[in-house]
């Protein structure tokens, strides 16, 4: 790891290219093969699929996409209703409103900051009473926790509505044997919905320079994925589409990146749960509530994040002088503009995650005098905040 430069910025995540990056983008650049057709592609989806235990994996142009693939693939159509996490960001939900469905939402409980399994079955039963049936449920795996999913997979299977999950944050985050549901118990988030949609943007825990994937168990929906994502284009070399598709390929030279940074991902995990640790650590000794753990989970530890309180924007402030580069949480997806008047069953809590979140740097490249001038200025800042 890098020397800490006490007078350098601390970025808040960064990607490293510590492997076979530059040897692969060479590879495939000496191959011709730079835009969707070429073997980077299929041997990305052939490693993520082993990585993360899933049968099928299909490469896509972003995690977004993904998820709107996903949901065309399963037949939501205008007028449908989709459940959605609220507290996430908002890519989670965009893709409803590209198939002119209905978003509405649901709130995190605080043991996860994910969807609240109660709060779900309250809107499902809800919406059974006006005679609707959500075409699907998006729940997302936020800040690399993974939610409370056999709860929310018992909702769905009972009303035979699709679980979609969004582990766009979450790739390598696992369910373990201590985890009440035995469905979920020893696999991956992404894996055990309908289908599992994850992001390879510059600063997840590995990036594609962008990209994304879909995983399923379901082969028949996997090659319904695979087909609308190249245009709906029947094989052969005329140009014939049997239906409207999109563009949203992965390219060779992402591919090849992608392949490069997954050979890398048990360190990158490794490096993130302890960053995570000791942030923990010393946010209980500072009196703040860092994001918790549900049990019988393992996090990936995307994001480090944690609830300074209300003063969190002057904190964020004081950081900022400091040299180090901070993140507010999320406003909740009906909170924005676009999904404004949105139904949603609670609110509070993500309201609050809202107000009061804060995310710090943990790039995997993070050393420990780095992490430790974090915690410092933390420190600082909130007697700072404190006293003024």
């Amino acid at each position: 790891m890098p020397g800490c430069d006490m007078d350098k910025t601390i970025p808040m995540c960064e990607p490293v290219f510590a492997g076979n990056e530059a040897a692969y983008l060479d590879e495939a650049l000496r191959s011709g093969f730079v835009s969707s057709v070429g073997p980077f592609v299929g041997r990305f989806e052939s490693a993520f699929a082993r990585a993360v235990g899933a049968s099928h994996a299909v490469a896509c142009a972003s995690g977004t996409a993904a998820i709107h693939l996903a949901l065309r693939a399963l037949g939501v159509r205008a007028g449908d209703v989709v459940v959605c996490s609220d507290f996430t960001f908002i890519a989670t939900a965009n893709p409803v409103t590209y198939q002119g469905a209905d978003p509405m939402f649901v709130d995190s409980e605080a043991r996860s900051w994910n969807m609240a399994p109660a709060l779900l079955a309250e809107a499902v039963d809800d919406l059974a009473r006006e005679g609707r049936r959500p075409a699907a449920v998006i729940v997302a795996h936020v800040l690399g926790q993974p939610a409370d999913l056999g709860p929310i997979l018992d909702v769905c299977t009972r009303q035979g509505i699709p679980l979609i999950e969004d582990a766009a944050e979450a790739l390598g985050a696992t369910f373990t044997s201590d985890y009440p549901h035995r469905a979920c118990r020893g696999r991956q988030v992404g894996t055990i919905g309908t289908v599992g949609c994850f992001s390879f943007n510059g600063n997840k825990v590995i990036t594609s320079g962008g990209g994304g994937m879909v995983t399923t168990e379901d082969g028949a929906l996997a090659k319904r994925i695979k087909h609308l994502s190249t245009q709906a284009k029947l094989p052969g070399v005329a140009y014939v589409h049997d239906d409207v598709g999109y563009n949203y390929r992965l390219t060779n030279l992402a591919a090849a990146l992608g392949v490069a940074q997954l050979e890398q991902l048990p360190g990158f995990l490794e490096r993130k749960r302890a960053i995570a640790a000791r942030y923990r650590t010393a946010c209980e000794e500072l009196g703040l509530t860092y994001h918790p753990v549900l049990p019988g989970t393992e996090p990936s530890c995307w994001l480090a994040s944690v609830l300074v309180g209300t003063e969190r924007d002057a904190v964020a402030a004081a950081l900022a002088e400091e040299g180090i580069m901070t993140r507010p949480l999320w406003r909740p997806v009906s909170r924005q503009r676009p999904y404004a008047g949105s139904r949603r069953w609670g609110g509070a809590f993500a309201d609050r995650l809202a107000a009061d979140g804060l995310s710090l740097p943990c790039s995997a490249s993070l050393n420990a005098a780095g992490q430790e001038r974090v915690i410092a200025a933390l420190d600082g800042a909130l007697k700072r905040v404190a006293a003024a």
